[in-house]
This record gives structure tokens, C-alpha cells and sequence, in this order.
């Protein structure tokens, strides 16, 4: 019985193999396989998905198209690439004995391409790529004590210093994902027995020497391009040194160090014509340079295909950190940790260098709890000045201090955690915002119960002010603040799509700018007071009469009337959106295939475990957003549109009382344009037209300009 079976099931596998030239085994008896050529068909299915589109199937989902490696391409297999051909690859050694590597006797052009091509090598590892792959493909670095030309040789120690402290600025801070640096040195030696200051010393006497030959030697253009790199590889590596340096921050030499490394790379950026020709050239073989050298030291997995970033590429990148750090020294004029963290968030913004982000972080230490604490402290009395924290009858109170102290305790780890977050990618923010949320929850009810608390203490020590929700305000505006920063990091990752746009706007709009700027008055009216009764109290001491003096500017004018025009390009987004669902210019998708329920759940999932603000739930924005809900009836898009009009004319009216800067600028050009848009829609224009508008974030990351098609 049993060989009856194989054998009927042989042969029927047999059968099959003559028509399609496959071998298949068929585990039971009355499998019949019929297999068909599906290439066109797939082919003819996928013309109708853009560049970037992924067919979603319950086999097959985003996670195993990210897992799949596509054969065959250079990018994905790197075996593509190191196995092409049957070249011998040869160590320093070899090169050496074959005479194929220089150790004396450089030319000024060989010197000049084999340094701007290891800055571009160090460029490459720090946007992500190995040691191995990068910087170490130069086989100078492998024994450069063997080197006998003195400049190539300080140089190539130089770069492992430089490269030594490079990663211990990132590894010490601590801000980097897999993506962003590859801290593995895959057996290489860092740390050669050179000093800093021998290392410096080094630098100085090749620069001293190239200085001497430029004033004899008939190729200036060429010792004075020599010259630029080995002062530019000091001044940095001096720069980096003194940035370590505690209190040091805004010494007057570290601007002066950081504007010698900006001019010298200008002058390198002018002669790079010079060098010989770099590995982005295609010259696989360049002076001193093996791609595939440490190819078996990489791990048994598919490793990155990795390009060396081209030479000018690399100064310009050099220039933009060199740019940066500059930006993180002003950070010693800033006071008071509410300037540090709008510091941090505004710095990291601007897309800074792995770095960049991981020297700002070193500069301010957060992880020293008594400095945490005290700025803490100060930042509440800047803030919304607290009895508790203003009043000497209460500064004197135990009682008082006790219950102070254990909250600005419990307040240290989720600030660290903000500050540190802001030295993050931008697509990892957004997840840390989310769960940094669930500490400011924590830290809301902890801090109700201290007001009240403190409220209690004030009370019965008949103090003129009374302690009303001052740690709850202080704690809700940077609640508001993350809230904000995580909605709005969706437009700057373009993870919404176009249909999501109106209720994003509409949370911002109804609710988070409102209660932030809520929260602002609160604070504002706070300091006033305490403001008011510090004069008041000057004068009893002193028993002058009042003297007459101008109007106090209210303290938070700017911020308020910022967050306010803010709020009113919102719901003039918000509005045009909604008139253009109600004209049937917004494609919507269907919903038997797409549930709005669930994306907007999705989109305030982190929103749900706060107390203050209270989450929107999905039933409450359908009922908020419904069109009978609004004042004039009947409602159409006309109506729709002038309301968006008037909402981005107040917000470009406030933004003209603000200093001019240069978002200002931005906005106020947007929300001109917008208005205009939205005018010319509400009088008729283009109303039969069934093309969808256009959102063009140029100008502004959250903000867009509606454009008419």
C-alpha cells in the first residue's frame, strides 16, 4: 500500500514537471497542482500604483516587504558588489611590496585627494554607514606609524583622534538610533598613545612647516590648499576638545576656533579641483583606498551598501555642523530652563547632524539632579511666580518646602526626557513624544494634589495671594506643548493623507491652542499680580506716594498673540477643508475599505490616558463638526469659505504685531495667500471645477498654501 503511494504520487509529479519545468513534491494522493505564468498580469495590476504605493494583503504586509531583500540590486545586495569580478584585494603590506602604495615622496595633488576623500569617508559614517566600510577603507589608517611623509603621517593620526572623539561625543549622549550611526569599530584601535595636546602640538608644527614653504615655494595655490585642510583638522579637533570642557561653553575662543575651521574650509571648498580624482569618480582604485578591504569583517548578514558621500559634498557638510556648533555654543546666553527647552526644540528643527545634536545635549548636563532641580525651580517662579516659591512667609514654611521639593523631585525625569528627546531624529520623536505623555499625566495629578496642598497652607497663613492651581498651569502648558509638537510632527513625516487634514486642524483649532493659550493667560495674570503687589509693597516700606508710571506690557503678550494667529490658521484650514468635502473637491475614500472611526482614533491614541485636556472622542467630533452645529442656516461652501477668510486675516493681523523673524515672515505670507485663495473660491471661482486643491508645504513644515489646480 505504502509504495503504491509513492509511486502514483512520483508520477503524478513527473507529469507536471514536463509542462512547467518545476519539481514539486505532493504530499498526499489526490493534490493535483496546476501552476501558471502570473508575470503579466502582475505587471498589468501594478501600473495602477504610484511610485511608493504597497499593496496590503493579510500575507503580505509592510512588515515582510521591509524584511525582503530584493536580489540582484546593488543597493539591497551588497554581495552584488563585493563578489563582482575575481580581483585579489591586498592589505597595506602587500600594496607596499607590490610598490602600488606611497609612503614617501606625496605630490601636493595626491595629499590634497587622499584628505578630502577621508573627511568624506568620516562623512559617511557619521550619516550612518560602518567604520569598516567608511573610514577604514583607507589603508593609511591601518599602520600609519609605517607612513614617512610627515604630513600624511600627522594626518592619519589625526584622524583617529578625531574619529576617537567623535564617537564619545555620540556615544556619551546618547541620542542615535540604528539608523542614524553605526558605533561598532569592528577591531580597530581608537585610541593610538598620542595625547591631545601632543596631538595638537603635531598639527601645529606640519602647519608651521607648510607656512614656511608657502612663502618660498613656486605652487602656492597648491601648499595654501595643503595648508587650509591640516589648520581646518586642527582648529576642529581643538574646537571639539574645548566644547568637553565644563563652563566653557561661551568662551570667546570656541567662536574664535569654530570661524578659523569655517574659513579654512571655505578655501578647501575653492581648491578641491586640485586633488586627485576621489572614489565618487568611479576610481575604485584610488591612492590608498580599498572598498571591499574589510568586507570580511562585516557580520553575516546583509550588510548596507554603502557610497562615499562626494568631496564637496562633505565640506558643505562640515561647514553646515561647524555652523551648528556655533548655534550650540549661544546656548550659554540663554537663561532659565523654559528658554533651554524652546532652545532645544527650535535647534532640533533645523534637522541638525548626529553631531551637532549630540554635543548640545552634552552641554547641558540633565542628568545632574540637584542642577535639574534648581532650574526646575526657577523655571515655576519665572513661569507663574507661586506663592510657595515667592512668598517668604512660605519659603520659611517646612510644611511648605517639603511638599515643593518631592514634586520638583518627580519632575526631573520626564524634563530630562523632554530635552533629551529633542536630540533625537525627527521620526523617533514622534514615538517619544507618546510615552512621554504618559509622564506628564503622571506628574498633572501629582500636581493637583500639591496645589491643593499648598492652597490649604496659604489659607490659613492669610497671605494676600493665594496658591490656585500654580504647579497644575505650569505643568498643563507643556503638556499642551507636547500635545501640539506631536500632531503637528505628522505634517513635517507627511503621515497624513490629504482627507485626515480637517480634523488634525480642528483639534488644534478647538481645542489645544485654546487651552494653551488659556494656561498663558492664567500665568500671565499670575505674574501680574505678584508684580503689582512686590510695588506695592516697596512703597509701604519706603512711605512714598505712588509714583506715576507707564502701563506694564503684559508678560506673555507675544507668546499669546503668537499661539493665537496660530489657532487661526487652524480653523481657517479647518473650514476650507470642510467647504471642500461639502463641494466634493476632497477625495474621501470609500468606506466600505476605509473606516474614519478608526484613523482618528489612531491619529489621538497618546491623547487618551490625559485627564487635562480631556480626549475628543470620535462620536463627539462627528457631533462638534456637524454643519447643523454652526450659527447661520442654511450652511453651503460660501459660507464655509468667507469663515476661512476671516480666520487667516486676524491670524496675519497678530502676526504683524510680533517682531519680525523670519517664520513670521513665512506665516504672514501664507496666511496672505490663503486669504486670497479662499476669497476668490467664496465669489464663485472655479465652482464647477472638480480638481482637487493642492497643499504645498514649502514655505512652512505644518502650515501649507492652498493651491488651486
Amino acid at each position: 500500500m505504502d509504495s503504491s503511494l509513492d509511486t502514483s504520487t512520483t508520477e503524478s509529479s513527473t507529469s507536471s514537471n514536463e509542462k512547467t519545468g518545476l519539481t514539486i513534491t505532493i504530499p498526499q494522493k489526490n493534490h493535483n497542482y496546476i501552476w501558471s505564468d502570473i508575470t503579466q498580469e502582475f505587471l498589468e495590476d501594478v501600473k495602477d500604483l504610484a511610485l511608493g504605493e504597497l499593496l496590503h494583503d493579510e500575507m503580505f504586509g509592510l512588515f515582510e516587504a521591509m524584511s525582503a531583500i530584493e536580489m540582484m540590486d546593488p543597493k539591497m545586495d551588497a554581495g552584488m558588489m563585493c563578489n563582482r569580478g575575481f580581483k585579489h584585494i591586498m592589505d597595506f603590506d602587500e600594496q607596499i611590496k607590490q610598490n602600488m602604495l606611497k609612503i614617501h615622496d606625496f605630490t601636493s595633488e595626491e595629499r590634497i585627494g587622499i584628505i578630502d576623500t577621508t573627511l568624506a569617508c568620516i562623512v559617511s559614517w557619521l550619516e550612518g554607514h560602518s567604520l569598516a566600510q567608511t573610514v577604514f577603507i583607507n589603508l593609511y589608517l591601518h599602520k600609519p606609524y609605517l607612513i614617512e611623509d610627515k604630513v600624511m603621517k600627522v594626518f592619519s593620526l589625526s584622524i583617529y583622534k578625531l574619529v576617537e572623539i567623535l564617537k564619545d561625543y555620540i556615544h556619551k549622549a546618547m541620542v542615535y538610533e540604528e539608523e542614524d550611526f553605526q558605533p561598532m569599530q569592528y577591531g580597530y584601535h581608537l585610541v593610538p598613545d598620542i595625547s591631545e595636546q601632543r596631538m595638537t602640538g603635531m598639527l601645529r608644527e606640519v602647519e608651521e612647516e607648510l607656512a614656511r614653504k608657502l612663502r618660498s615655494s613656486p605652487n602656492v595655490d597648491l601648499i595654501q590648499a595643503e595648508y587650509a585642510r591640516i589648520k581646518f583638522v586642527k582648529v576642529f579637533y581643538q574646537a571639539l576638545i574645548a566644547l568637553r570642557k565644563e563652563n566653557q561653553l561661551g568662551n570667546a575662543d570656541n567662536f574664535r576656533l569654530l570661524n578659523t575651521a569655517l574659513e579654512m574650509l571655505q578655501i578647501a571648498k575653492s581648491t578641491i579641483e586640485f586633488g586627485i580624482e576621489g572614489l565618487e569618480d568611479g576610481n575604485s582604485s584610488l591612492l590608498g583606498f580599498e572598498p571591499m578591504i574589510n568586507q570580511r569583517l562585516l557580520p553575516p548578514t546583509f550588510p548596507r551598501y554603502t557610497k562615499i558621500k562626494p568631496k564637496k559634498e562633505a565640506l558643505c557638510y562640515f561647514e553646515e555642523m561647524v555652523d551648528r556648533l556655533k548655534v550650540v555654543c549661544r546656548l550659554s546666553t540663554t537663561s532659565g530652563l523654559n528658554q533651554v527647552l524652546d532652545f532645544f526644540i527650535d535647534f532640533s528643527k533645523t534637522g541638525p547632524c548626529i553631531l551637532s545634536r549630540s554635543a548640545l545635549q552634552l552641554v547641558f548636563p540633565v542628568n545632574n539632579s540637584k542642577f535639574m532641580k534648581e532650574h526646575l525651580r526657577d523655571a515655576v517662579r519665572t513661569f507663574i511666580a507661586p506663592p510657595s516659591l515667592t512668598v517668604k512667609t512660605l519659603l520659611g514654611n517646612q510644611q511648605a518646602k517639603q511638599y515643593v521639593d518631592s514634586y520638583l523631585m518627580r519632575c526631573i525625569r520626564p524634563f530630562a526626557n523632554f530635552l533629551q528627546l529633542c536630540g533625537h531624529n525627527r521620526a523617533r520623536q514622534r514615538d517619544k513624544l507618546a510615552h512621554l505623555l504618559e509622564d506628564f499625566s503622571n506628574l498633572q495629578d501629582e500636581a493637583e494634589r500639591v496645589d491643593a496642598i499648598l492652597h490649604n497652607i496659604t489659607a490659613n497663613s492669610n497671605i494676600a495671594r493665594q496658591h490656585l492651581a500654580c504647579f497644575g498651569t505650569w505643568i498643563l502648558y507643556h503638556t499642551l506643548r507636547i500635545m501640539i509638537m506631536y500632531l503637528l510632527s505628522g505634517f513635517e513625516l507627511q503621515l497624513y493623507i490629504t482627507h485626515e487634514f480637517y480634523y488634525i486642524y480642528w483639534y488644534l483649532y478647538e481645542f489645544l491652542y485654546g487651552w494653551l493659550i488659556s494656561a498663558l493667560t492664567r500665568a500671565d495674570s499670575f505674574l501680574l499680580e505678584h508684580d503689582l503687589m512686590n510695588e506695592s509693597g516697596k512703597q509701604k516700606s519706603t512711605n512714598k506716594k505712588k509714583p506715576k508710571h507707564k502701563k506694564k506690557p503684559r508678560p506673555y503678550m507675544k507668546d499669546i498673540a503668537y499661539y493665537q494667529a496660530l489657532q487661526n490658521m487652524c480653523g481657517g484650514y479647518y473650514k476650507a477643508l470642510l467647504a471642500f468635502r461639502f463641494e466634493g473637491k476632497l477625495q474621501v475614500p470609500n468606506p466600505q475599505f476605509d473606516c474614519e472611526q478608526v484613523r482618528y482614533e489612531h491619529r489621538f491614541a497618546p491623547f487618551q490616558n490625559l485627564l487635562t485636556p480631556p480626549p475628543v472622542q470620535y462620536a463627539e467630533f462627528r457631533e462638534m463638526t456637524s454643519l447643523q452645529n454652526f450659527q447661520h442656516q442654511p450652511v453651503d461652501s460660501t459660507y464655509l469659505y468667507i469663515g476661512g477668510c476671516k480666520h487667516f486675516h486676524q491670524a496675519r493681523q497678530l502676526l504683524e504685531t510680533i517682531p519680525p523673524e523670519s517664520d513670521i515672515v513665512e506665516l504672514i505670507k501664507i496666511c496672505k495667500t490663503n486669504f486670497i485663495v479662499l476669497k476668490l473660491l467664496a465669489g464663485g471661482h472655479k465652482k464647477d471645477s472638480n480638481s482637487p486643491p493642492e497643499f504645498m508645504f514649502d514655505q512652512c513644515k505644518y502650515f501649507p498654501i492652498i493651491k488651486l489646480t
